[in-house]
């Protein structure tokens, strides 16, 4: 099902596009090869060298951030919790992760070796200390979000003659990468629908991230099929249900608040890159949905009246207290809120596929030039995407490269899975899915809402807008049988 990106002999054409097939040995992926290649390393440098704009400016604001000094000096922790009831502790994870990420990119662009020391001194300490991650729910939350960025920063420095590469590998499977896969799996014992989109997609993540970073076919594979296919509200199609006409596709968590939707089209759009550079296509995957969704979030994130489906999703806990909440409309936005997520996939539609994309141009302009943690404010929704995209993914537009819409890509620029090496073959119907209003209301749950946990600590997080906690309510959103199509189906949208 899931071919070696580096099988090929050559590079592996997706319509106007190209994906990397580098030469790697057999059984391996190519490294590095998580969000940035070898390539993107060498691009990145020589433009910052040639004083070429916005690269300069993208690299400013990685030389000023705090987490991108050879200074910095770790504190790993025994045990890292984060969620309520216990004594948390997450925050110093997250800022060692950044201050790693940061000095490692920062080498690779200026060559100066103090700043792959210090980042490799802060993974060596992590990996000889943490045990384990713990808390509430929220753990899985922290196993994904920090897990899929400890490995990109371990990536650029894998080679480093002093990093502890097979402990660290010990580490990221045992710490992070299990926690990821049991939550995809057993979703905390909860109804499938439970938690929300970027749950999922956190966990996705981690689990595509570590499984090329340790050079685990199997871990990969599961991940593109859960990307595909699950049953959770992170796969694709869940986590936009509805494509219209005019070539946007509904994103769900739209439904919910701007923060978390942003969120969710940071992890897919990492997620997408990271299986890119391994030579498997799932931004052009379906048609290209996940384009017609960015774009989407896109118009609606700058103040655009967007469409939305009503829909509702059951929650709860399996034989446990049960209820379903409906959203029948967008959420409202603050059009100044700003995450650093936009360039990357951007500069992939626009530039790699030569595709016109109108709102994810104008929102990634208006987001340049991005930076990183620690430049998004102190809480944790500050630190969920690694960031620096205005730095790290500009880039000239690939020779050849198709035009068409952002809507509506062109067929010549416009990927089928099975075209990539790695995508497979897929006949299932890619067809989108209008989600059902619920028919049914009654007094609002009052249990434990699992659902409720998550990264609610950044300012500007606003509460849905025309959300109705319903006890005991059907989920009416369609569901998707494996073999066959969207009517009459068994997965939730």
């Amino acid at each position: 099902m899931l071919k070696a990106a580096g099988a090929a002999a050559g590079a592996v054409g997706i319509g106007t596009a190209v994906l990397p097939s580098p030469a790697v040995a057999a059984g391996a992926y190519a490294h590095p090869g998580l969000l940035h290649t070898g390539a993107d390393l060498d691009r990145m440098a020589a433009k910052v060298k040639a004083g070429a704009a916005p690269h300069t400016a993208g690299f400013a604001r990685l030389t000023a951030n705090r987490h991108a000094q050879s200074g910095w000096a770790a504190n790993p922790q025994e045990v890292v919790y984060r969620g309520a009831g216990s004594p948390q502790n997450y925050a110093t994870l997250y800022n060692d992760v950044h201050a790693a990420y940061q000095n490692a990119l920062r080498h690779h662009v200026s060559g100066d070796s103090a700043h792959a020391d210090t980042a490799v001194a802060i993974l060596n300490a992590w990996s000889a200390k943490l045990t384990s991650v713990q808390g509430s729910a929220d753990r899985f939350l922290a196993a994904g979000l920090y897990g899929y960025q400890i490995a990109n920063a371990a990536e650029l420095v894998r080679d480093h003659p002093d990093f502890e590469l097979d402990r660290f590998k010990e580490m990221l499977s045992t710490c992070f990468a299990s926690l990821s896969d049991d939550f995809l799996v057993r979703h905390n014992g909860a109804v499938i629908s439970n938690y929300w989109t970027n749950w999922d997609l956190a966990a996705m993540a981690c689990v595509l991230a570590a499984g090329i970073f340790c050079d685990d076919r199997a871990q990969v594979a599961r991940a593109v099929e859960y990307f595909k296919h699950g049953e959770g509200l992170g796969s694709i199609r869940n986590a936009i249900p509805v494509v219209h006409d005019d070539g946007l596709a509904e994103w769900l968590e739209a439904g919910r608040d701007q923060g978390h939707a942003l969120l969710g089209v940071g992890l897919m759009g990492t997620f997408c890159e990271m299986a890119w550079n391994q030579g498997i296509d799932l931004y052009g995957y379906d048609d290209s949905r996940f384009l017609k969704g960015a774009q989407y979030v896109a118009k609606w994130a700058l103040g655009g009246d967007v469409p939305f489906t009503a829909n509702t999703r059951k929650k709860g806990a399996i034989n446990g207290w049960s209820g379903s909440e409906t959203v029948t409309e967008a959420a409202p936005v603050d059009p100044a809120m700003t995450r650093p997520i936009w360039a990357m996939i951007a500069n992939h539609y626009t530039r790699r596929r030569g595709l016109s994309a109108t709102y994810l141009t104008r929102i990634a302009a208006k987001a340049a030039p991005e930076g990183g943690g620690g430049d998004y404010g102190p809480n944790s929704g500050g630190y969920d995407q690694l960031g620096f995209g205005t730095l790290a993914f500009t880039r000239e537009k690939a020779a050849g490269a198709g035009t068409g819409t952002g809507g509506s890509p062109s067929p010549a620029a416009s990927a089928s899975a099975g075209a990539s090496a790695g995508a497979g073959s897929d006949a299932r119907p890619q067809g989108g899915v209008i989600a059902s209003p619920s028919a049914s209301a009654s007094s609002a749950a009052t249990g434990g809402d699992l659902a409720a946990t998550g990264s609610n600590d950044v300012v500007g997080w606003t509460a849905a807008a025309g959300v109705t906690a319903l006890a005991g309510g059907l989920l009416l959103m369609r569901r998707r049988g494996r073999g066959q199509g969207e009517s009459g189906s068994s997965q939730p949208q």
